[in-house]
């Protein structure tokens, strides 16, 4: 007669065996040191980006955008962080590394996307800034509504606002910085960057160099036999192209690999399998941007230097944006998903084009009805093409904002509202370190005083 004790032993081995190959296996799958270097890099973007561009002191950089965020708040104990000269190294118990280098006239990059000379001789080439005087709110409603924004809660996350500009019928009638930030100061616009990408795909197809409707002009997908040859432009704007590409920042993810451990990005989001149909999901990813952005690169030719030379004078330049700085991967495709800096006052200006229609200086910049366009929900979705929307009857509009608003998005907080029926545009630009949201309770608030502030005869909209 057997042992009992002996097959329990051998049953427990075996299991013992399988946990140790299932736990090798999800190591190999997740890769953890892959999530550190990426933790590493985001932190060092973060760092280079506040400290170069922005010109703000780094403990005040580390403690609103590194120490704050979620993902970043564990590995602070084994932290360290080095600026030194124009780099900003990021390390992790001396075993994980990461840097980022800024380049005047450009901005920040990793190794991976270090800018070709022809590029940063485009960027410094570009004419410099003049200088703006800051305009201060002379209406008392308006400039309490302004200090609300602007005031920190009792508890919960910090705001850190940056700056606020609101715009009424096309003028600034109020704006106030925090301390540390001008009228000129440029500001990661994180995802307000896919709105930048949405006006020069814009642009193109005014000037008929692009067809929204047509299958995206993808290299990867030219085969009319691959199922992902019938997504288009439209679908991928709209972030319905149905393709597997999941974005969950968590370092593991593949939009987290994209963004900063891939030369390519356009290419990378490109070789993505299809998980539904084109234009029967939405999804939100910045995949579907960075696939965008090569297809405007692969559409002017030239790389960096010629898409630097073509945005400046066909949007930044009618519109008056004039500290506006663009990021570029390794492969010269602009970061259209995040790493477009501008000032508020820039990032308004943005917001104006959309609220006139396309319209700047007498000039149409944009198609006939492409505003629009941006505010139409997709699928159902609060999001429309580069900008989210408001649009709409039913419960899932945002309460509290006028129902014919739509705005531009992005992580932390940076937000730019367009209310045709009031003639407004409002930016919000901040370090809000409270996901998923970021403060958009806070937002909804400060669009209400505005408006209160400001268009007392269109409260009925």
């Amino acid at each position: 007669m057997k042992d009992p004790s002996l097959s329990v032993g051998r049953i427990m081995l075996r299991l013992l065996g399988l946990a140790i190959v299932a736990l090798v296996v999800l190591a190999a799958w997740k890769r953890p040191d892959r999530a550190l270097n990426i933790a590493m890099a985001s932190a060092a973007e973060s760092l280079c980006s506040g400290v170069f561009v922005s010109h703000l002191d780094e403990k005040r950089v580390f403690a609103e955008s590194v120490a704050a965020q979620p993902g970043l708040h564990p590995l602070l104990r084994g932290m360290k962080t080095v600026v030194d000269g124009n780099t900003v190294t990021v390390r992790w118990h001396g075993g994980f590394e990461a840097k980022a280098t800024y380049y005047p006239g450009y901005g920040c990059a990793l190794p991976l996307r270090t800018p070709s000379a022809a590029t940063l001789a485009a960027a410094r080439a570009l004419p410099p800034a003049s200088a703006e005087p800051s305009v201060q709110p002379g209406d008392a409603a308006m400039q309490a509504a302004i200090a609300t924004a602007f005031a920190e809660p009792t508890q919960g996350p910090r705001r850190n606002v940056h700056a606020i500009v609101v715009l009424h019928q096309g003028q600034i009638v109020a704006e106030r910085y925090a301390d540390g930030f001008t009228p000129e100061t440029p500001q990661i616009g994180y995802s307000l960057s896919k709105s930048v990408v949405h006006a020069l795909v814009g642009i193109l197809v005014l000037q008929h160099r692009l067809d929204i409707a047509a299958p995206a002009p993808v290299a990867a997908w030219r085969d009319a036999a691959d199922p992902r040859h019938a997504i288009t432009i439209d679908q991928l704007l709209r972030m319905e192209s149905g393709l597997d590409f999941p974005e969950a920042d968590t370092g593991f993810d593949p939009v987290s690999r994209m963004m900063f451990a891939t030369r390519d990005m356009a290419a990378y989001a490109a070789s993505a399998p299809l998980a539904s149909p084109p234009g029967t999901r939405w999804e939100y990813t910045s995949g579907n941007t960075l696939i965008v952005s090569g297809i405007i690169r692969d559409t002017l030719g030239g790389g960096a230097p010629a898409l630097l030379a073509f945005a400046h004078a066909e949007l930044f330049k009618p519109l008056g944006m004039e500290h506006v700085l663009m990021e570029f991967d390794g492969a010269q495709s602009l970061i259209g998903s995040t790493r477009v800096y501008a000032s508020a006052r820039d990032w308004a200006r943005l917001g104006q084009l959309y609220l006139d229609d396309g319209m700047a200086g007498g000039r149409r910049i944009l198609p006939e009805g492409w505003a629009a366009s941006a505010g139409k929900r997709t699928l159902g979705a609060l999001y429309g093409s580069g900008f989210w929307s408001n649009v709409g009857p039913g419960n899932e509009s945002i309460d509290g904002l006028p129902s014919d608003a739509y705005f531009a998005s992005g992580k932390d907080g940076q937000r730019v509202v367009v209310v045709p029926s009031d003639q407004l545009v409002i930016v919000r630009l901040g370090s809000t370190v409270d996901p998923p949201n970021f403060d958009m309770k806070g937002v909804v608030k400060l669009v209400a005083d505005v408006r209160a502030a400001c268009c007392k005869d269109s409260l009925a909209h």
